[in-house]
């Protein structure tokens, strides 16, 4: 997608993942998350193990190298370059050979082969305005077979705009105070300020417009949601 009105996903994705350092204590920051769990949506909704997976915005790689002990081809779609060079490194002393790398964004990749069976993306989708948001999702829905299923986490907004001090109060008082450790309130601050995290109740008529259907969603702390969607 070349249009002159198109943003630059790589300048949207935030400067830290960019650096090397950074990216040597991500997953540590990011708190390890099992993908097991997600493994397991898909699998009852029928992903199974001949399936094409795509992990957008696939950082280092936590749910790609799990999906690629499971499913026959996963695809692992990032912007970063030294995201991709640290995946690449993992799948490679993981003996993991069924690992396709594509350097790429929501807006901008382009699936070569037949619909796939899932798209998967956690803590990502928040980087796009709202306006490239229905996009993405649009481009999600279209790489996806009928039944497929889109696996999505991020920072999304449970409640009403007027609530919003209280509930960043909140979510505030859980951080931690080492950023090394994990997200610093200071930190969780200028994500609301400088990223676009949406409401709930702007996302999912978006989901919905792209002819995904919501099949289950959950929330944690007003600020955290988890979404399976299948395609119509």
């Amino acid at each position: 997608m070349a249009e002159a009105w198109m943003i630059d996903e790589l300048a949207y994705a935030g400067h830290e993942h960019l650096d090397p350092e950074f990216i040597t204590g991500y997953d540590r920051k990011q708190g390890y998350p099992d993908p097991s769990a997600d493994l397991a949506v898909l699998a009852e909704h029928g992903v199974g193990e001949d399936a094409t997976v795509v992990d957008l915005a696939a950082g280092t790689g936590q749910f790609t190298l799990a999906a690629a002990r499971r499913f026959r081809r996963v695809v692992a779609v990032d912007v970063s370059p030294v995201m991709q060079d640290a995946l690449r490194g993992r799948a490679e002393n993981a003996g993991l050979s069924n690992i396709e790398l594509v350097r790429a964004g929501f807006l901008t990749y382009e699936h070569a082969g037949p619909p796939v069976d899932a798209v998967y993306t956690r803590n990502a989708l928040h980087q796009l305005p709202d306006f490239f948001k229905a996009i993405a999702l649009e481009r999600i829905a279209g790489l996806l077979r009928p039944g497929g299923v889109l696996r999505l986490h991020d920072l999304i907004y449970d409640f009403q705009p007027s609530e919003a001090g209280r509930v960043f109060d909140g979510w505030f008082a859980g951080a931690v105070s080492d950023p090394a450790e994990g997200y610093t309130a200071q930190e969780y601050a200028e994500h609301v300020r400088t990223e676009f995290s949406t409401f709930r109740w702007l996302l999912e008529p978006m989901i919905a417009a792209v002819g995904l259907r919501i099949v289950d969603s959950r929330f944690q702390a007003g600020a955290y949601g988890a979404y399976t969607c299948i395609k119509a």
